[in-house]
C-alpha cells in the first residue's frame, strides 16, 4: 500500500507495549496509542483514523477477542500478540489478518506487518477487477457491477447484478479497494452511486436508496446530509 500504515496497540504490560511500538517503529508503522486495556482502545478510535490493532487477549476489563467482537466487521484490521497458543482459531474466525504468539521476533512482526500492507493495497492499474477472499478463493468482480456492499454476520455480503457475493473482507478493507463511485452510507454499507437511480426521503431525515434493479438500501442522516451537499451543492 502507499502512504502511512497507522496503528493502535493494546496491551496491558507496559515493556511489551514499549518493546511494540519500538519495532513497529523501526518498520515504518506510526502507533497512534499504546493502550493498556481494551477500553482505552475504543476510546482512541472515538477520534483517531487507523488501518490496524495489534490486540493482546488477556487484560483487565474487555479480553481482546471481546474487543474484536465490539469492532465487529466495519473494524480495522485485526492482528492479535499474545502468549497464548490455544486461542489462533478463533481469532482467525473473527477475521484477524495474523496471530503473533509471545515472544515473537522483529522478523516475524515484519511478516505480520507485510500481510497488513499487503490486505490494504488497492487494486493495481492494470487491472481493476476487485479481488474478493471467498471460502473458494479469490472471486473477480467488476466493480461496475457492483450495487451495494453490507455486512452480514461476521461477513460482507457484495450485491451483484449476478447474485450476491460473501467476503472475508472487512467493510473498511473493501471501501478502500472501491472506487471513488461507491459510498459509505451507515457502518454497515457501501453503495455504488453509479447504480442509484433515487434517493428517496425517509420520515427520520435519511434516504432509501433505489438501484436500477428497484432493491433498496437505507441511508443514514449523517449520510443523506453529505450526499445533498454533494449532489446539490449545498
Amino acid at each position: 500500500m502507499s502512504g502511512e500504515l497507522r496503528v493502535l496497540i493494546a496491551d496491558d504490560e507496559r515493556l511489551a507495549r514499549d518493546r511494540m511500538v519500538r519495532l513497529l517503529g523501526a518498520l515504518d508503522v506510526r502507533v497512534v496509542a499504546a493502550c493498556p486495556d481494551g477500553q482505552a482502545l475504543l476510546d482512541a478510535l472515538e477520534t483517531e483514523r487507523v488501518d490496524a490493532v495489534f490486540l493482546d487477549l488477556e487484560m483487565p476489563g474487555l479480553r481482546g477477542d471481546e474487543v474484536a467482537e465490539l469492532l465487529g466487521s466495519e473494524g480495522p484490521l485485526l492482528v492479535f500478540a499474545t502468549a497464548h497458543s490455544q486461542h489462533a482459531v478463533d481469532a482467525f474466525a473473527q477475521g484477524a489478518v495474523d496471530y503473533l504468539l509471545k515472544p515473537f521476533s522483529r522478523d516475524r512482526l515484519q511478516q505480520a506487518v507485510e500481510r497488513l500492507r499487503t490486505r490494504l493495497t488497492p487494486i493495481p492499474s492494470g487491472d481493476t477487477r476487485l479481488a474478493l477472499p471467498t471460502a473458494r478463493g479469490l472471486r473477480l468482480l467488476d466493480p461496475e457491477d457492483v450495487r451495494w456492499c453490507g455486512i452480514d454476520g461476521e461477513s460482507v455480503v457484495v450485491h451483484t447484478g449476478e447474485g450476491e457475493v460473501f467476503s472475508s473482507l472487512r467493510l473498511t478493507e473493501l471501501e478502500r479497494r472501491l472506487p471513488a463511485c461507491f459510498r459509505r452510507v451507515h457502518r454497515r454499507a457501501l453503495v455504488n452511486l453509479d447504480r442509484v437511480v433515487e434517493l428517496l426521503d425517509t420520515p427520520i431525515g435519511g434516504y432509501r436508496a433505489r438501484f436500477d434493479d428497484g432493491s433498496e438500501v437505507e441511508v443514514s442522516r449523517a449520510a443523506a446530509r453529505r450526499l445533498r451537499r454533494e449532489l446539490l451543492g449545498d
